[in-house]
């Protein structure tokens, strides 16, 4: 194993103290409609969690200052989290403490946020705090646009209060155990990216509230088997093929006035997204359960109309349907705001009118405003230059596009009014810059509390193959062309949702890190991999042993440019990624010699509905499909190679996204087939980076395993 020199932080060490060097920096940006200020959080530390609530003052020069601290607030009590509170955070990967979210005001004067299940306001231009009394543990907390109500969800149950504290009251009521009101349900909060469950009207005298009914899902159980005195945790888990939680959508009164909204939810499911602005009536997404066909629907909210919806669009793919950040949504002029596949590019369409072409692909849309419409965008198929692991802010209006964000890197935007906030982060140098511009002009910068690594990613971006896959390559610092071929390590995510290559310094600090200990690593977005084209993204339908492919591809590819050993090749990957890794070692040990599968989907058929049947179809109907692209099916391992190679699996026993049955059935199936292997089980570890010194060791096993394994 490597060693570390006493009384120097080893990077493994720094990488998971700092929870990936993102403690300390700042985020989850609001920008006031008038530009006076700017709210974000920020911890005080490099290696401190816990966020606390800040504001940017823009009236008179700019000054920043703390509106809630939450270690104040608590009056040094730990924090407390709800197995509610827990679920959330674990959805979205949120390992943070503290003020890990809040909702404003349309003003942005107003600040509402739970901490340790208890209900907090913040008065953004008084600069006071104060807690409301009301029944919790208190979750998701949203001031009305008029900043006179607070709504937030307790129990299962819908509920508002005064922004004075007084008037607490139920708007929605579970019925049962298993429903709850305004919250995310499992799939949406998991893959659909709709982490909330309820929208204030414009005018602030009533709301949206989706109603989710669990009682359909099928029940898992996740025991701690190193605590065998404790009860397993019952999960309702949505696998591939199974029934889904039942979403309803409700239109509340605060009156108590009830009338559902009413959609064909047998053919279209799934409740994608919700937007409700002064600009237009409520306006719903919801999508068929194979995701082939979706309709962007209005809600007329007139007392006479009992819920009823009007489809406006209507999307058809005979692939699949993304969704997107920001769309749909109204513009100001009324105006339909989507995110469409046409003519082989992702575009961004304003009615009926595409308003960008093939030479961006369009990610995310920020901000919509009364000039232009502020959006996010990589290098499509017919840009002039692939622009390799860059995403840039782009301005789009009729009259043409302007990109606001400078030098490569990945960038993104906060807008509101006159002002927004340049978010910066590039290959050249760690962390994150922060630009808050008035009228194109940079008034101020926020400070990053973050830690500096203790290494520093020398990354090369460039395309391998020839299908010109995107690639990042690392060389250990200290390398020279006497030392000759290096071992390789490709260290992928690999597959659909995720892309690895980007052209950021802090998104290859690990593969650095592998590539001081002896390899030139490897880091490839192939087909399926987002930020291309639709057709790149959809080309795996039925088949992720492309995604395997494109791995080959690219280190074939980039062995002449780059000092390859080809007869020392491993791979590394966590999720897809170690799904991918396990697959290489199994299905093509002619190339592979060794792999590390840290929480490898194994069997296609345990993981979730939305996700998997985009990609694989429904498994009943199509179970050749799910046993093509499983590592094992009930017959032991599917279409292994002859020759054994080399095989490390990981993963976290209290996993509820892709559970250790996953592991556990490959395990069961390599020993059946008499193939060595290794497992290691994590006590009490989710699909998230475990604990400091859990995830520090991990790094340097699985070190060892690659020089052992390569001979190395």
């Amino acid at each position: 194993m490597t060693s570390i020199a006493p009384g120097k932080t080893s990077f493994p060490r720094q990488y998971a103290r700092t929870q990936r060097f993102t403690l300390g920096a700042p985020r989850a940006f609001t920008v006031a409609p008038d530009g006076s200020r700017v709210t974000f959080l920020r911890a005080p530390g490099g290696t401190d969690p816990a966020n606390s609530l800040w504001v940017l003052d823009l009236e008179d020069g700019a000054h920043e200052r703390l509106a809630a601290d939450p270690r104040a607030l608590l009056g040094g009590a730990v924090e407390e989290l709800s197995e509610q509170e827990k679920a959330r955070r674990e959805r979205s990967r949120e390992g943070a403490a503290g003020i890990v979210g809040y909702a404003t005001d349309a003003a942005v004067e107003l600040a509402a946020f739970a901490l340790s299940g208890r209900l907090f306001t913040a008065e953004l231009r008084a600069g006071t705090t104060r807690e409301l009394p009301v029944p919790g543990p208190v979750i998701d907390p949203r001031p009305s646009p008029d900043g006179r109500l607070v709504a937030y969800v307790a129990r299962g149950a819908l509920r508002v209060t005064g922004a004075d504290g007084e008037g607490d009251r139920a708007l929605a009521e579970p019925e049962s155990p298993e429903v709850t009101y305004g919250l995310a349900e499992f799939i949406a909060a998991e893959e659909m990216e709709r982490p909330r469950g309820y929208w204030w009207s414009p005018d602030g005298d009533a709301l949206l509230v989706a109603r989710a009914d669990d009682s359909p899902v099928r029940r898992w159980w996740i025991a701690d088997p190193a605590n065998p005195d404790r009860e397993p945790q019952r999960v309702a888990y949505p696998a591939a093929g199974t029934p889904n939680a039942e979403v309803r959508l409700f239109l509340y009164g605060l009156d108590g006035s009830r009338t559902e909204v009413v959609w064909d939810r047998e053919r279209y499911p799934y409740l994608a997204r919700v937007h409700w602005s002064a600009a237009g009536a409520p306006l719903l997404l919801v999508q068929a359960r194979d995701q082939r066909v979706q309709l962007h629907l209005t809600i007329d909210t007139t007392p006479t109309a009992s819920g009823k919806t009007r489809t406006v669009h209507a999307d058809e793919d005979a692939v699949w349907l993304d969704l997107f950040p920001g769309v749909p949504a109204w513009a100001p002029d009324g105006r339909l705001v989507r995110i469409a596949d046409e003519g082989g590019a992702r575009v961004l369409a304003a009615g009926d009118r595409p308003l960008t072409g093939g030479q961006l692909q369009i990610r995310a849309v920020l901000d919509i405003g009364t000039d232009d419409i502020l959006v996010s965008a990589s290098a499509g198929e017919a840009a002039r230059a692939p622009e390799t692991g860059e995403i840039h802010v782009y301005r789009v209006n009729e009259l043409g596009i302007e990109r606001v964000s400078e030098g490569a890197g990945v960038h993104s935007a906060v807008r509101g009014g006159p002002v927004t906030v340049l978010t910066s982060a590039r290959p050249d140098s760690p962390g994150t810059t922060v630009r808050v511009e008035r009228d194109g002009k940079t008034v101020a910068e926020v400070d990053s509390y973050a830690e500096t690594p203790v290494l520093t990613a020398r990354v090369r971006l460039t395309e391998g193959g020839a299908r010109r896959i995107p690639c990042a390559v690392l060389l250990p610092a200290d390398y020279s062309e006497s030392d000759g071929p290096l071992p390789v390590l490709m260290d992928p995510y690999g597959g659909p949702h995720g892309a690895r290559v980007h052209a950021a310094h802090n998104a290859h600090l690990t593969s650095q890190w592998f590539a001081d200990q002896g390899f030139a690593v490897i880091v490839a977005d192939g087909r399926g991999a987002p930020g291309r084209s639709p057709g790149w993204e959809k080309a795996i339908r039925d088949d992720f042993t492309l995604t395997l492919d494109d791995q080959i591809e690219a280190l074939h590819g980039l062995a002449g440019t780059f000092p390859l050993d080809l007869g020392r090749v491993a791979m590394r990957g966590w999720s897809f990624g170690g799904y991918l890794s396990a697959l290489a070692v199994l299905r093509r040990p002619d190339v592979f010699h060794a792999g590390i599968a840290g929480a490898p989907v194994t069997d296609w058929r345990l993981y979730d509905t939305h996700y998997t049947e985009r990609y694989l179809g429904d498994p009943q109907s199509s179970p050749s499909v799910y046993e093509a692209n499983s590592l094992v099916t009930d017959s032991g391992l599917s279409q292994p190679a002859e020759q054994h190679r080399p095989l490390m699996i990981i993963h976290g026993l209290a996993d509820d996204n892709v559970v250790a049955a996953h592991t556990l059935r490959l395990s069961s199936a390599l020993l059946a087939a008499g193939r060595p292997h290794e497992v290691l089980p994590l006590t009490g570890v989710t699909h998230m980076t475990p604990q400091e010194q859990v995830a520090e060791n991990l790094l340097l096993l699985q070190v060892d395993f690659l020089k052992r394994s390569l001979g190395i």
